[in-house]
């Protein structure tokens, strides 16, 4: 089945619709090569963006492609180096890549920058917090006491396991129009402290938090689960923030 394009998400010039350019964050694998899972892409396209994939060793390419791009997806992936927000490496901290913790901290502060839309998807919510001055907990499980719904699902992918409450009036609970939503769960590490101008705007049951967003920027969300696989099941809340970001990524192109 073909791909339906909203009209409300393109721009027009000379009668020809220009889908908006989103730049989506890679990881890398043992041999160095670049990975992107296939949801995050469909999702953007799906939405109406057309994505291009931004490898790990960005950093002194960064403000060139800045001026490519007219919004950037921050992807899930593995752990983020501790040092980077001033704390020794946990027992429990799982396996980290500096390179490209270096890189999308840096990458995150200049789209900042640009005030172009930004979403931060799992890890990429947490490189969001990390990079505006925030911390985390490296393990949830042995750093907090009151953890209790499973954050690291046994269920499939594309299944929401654990509710999330929105906070009332955030840019997340007007995209949702809902005040609890069913989200599903792929971590064990999680932001602690959010620093200013973002905002938590989204929490779970037993306190961790699920979605932070800036309130000076025109879109700048971060979320802790994967929407871009709850789309791939025509998720109507996952469809919406995916289509809000594209509608933004739109108007910055001007």
């Amino acid at each position: 089945m073909g791909i339906v394009l909203r009209t409300s998400h393109v721009r027009k010039k000379g009668g020809v619709a220009i889908k908006p350019v989103i730049g989506i964050t890679a990881s890398r694998n043992k041999k160095g090569a670049a990975i992107v899972n296939e949801t995050y892409i469909q999702a953007i396209l799906k939405a109406g963006g057309n994505p291009i994939i931004l490898p790990s060793n960005l950093v002194g390419n960064i403000g060139d492609l800045i001026r490519i791009v007219d919004g950037v997806v921050l992807i899930g992936g593995g752990d983020i180096d501790p040092t980077l927000f001033s704390e020794e490496p946990h027992i429990h901290l799982g396996e980290v890549d500096p390179m490209r913790d270096v890189a999308e901290i840096a990458l995150a502060k200049a789209v900042l920058r640009t005030r172009k839309p930004l979403l931060g998807i799992c890890r990429g919510l947490q490189i969001l917090n990390v990079a505006m001055g925030g911390n985390m907990y490296q393990d949830i499980y042995s750093q907090r006491e009151n953890t209790t719904i499973q954050h690291s699902q046994q269920a499939p992918t594309c299944h929401p396991t654990h509710f999330v409450k929105l906070k009332q009036g955030s840019l997340l609970q007007k995209i949702a129009t809902e005040e609890t939503i069913k989200v599903n769960s792929f971590h064990h590490q999680a932001v602690r402290d959010v620093p200013q101008p973002l905002q938590v705007c989204g929490i779970a049951s037993d306190g961790i938090i699920e979605a932070i967003e800036s309130t000076i920027h025109p879109f700048v969300l971060g979320v802790q689960w994967h929407p871009e696989a709850l789309v791939q099941k025509e998720d109507k809340i996952s469809m919406k923030i995916f289509e809000a970001f594209i509608h933004k990524s739109k108007e910055s192109r001007g």
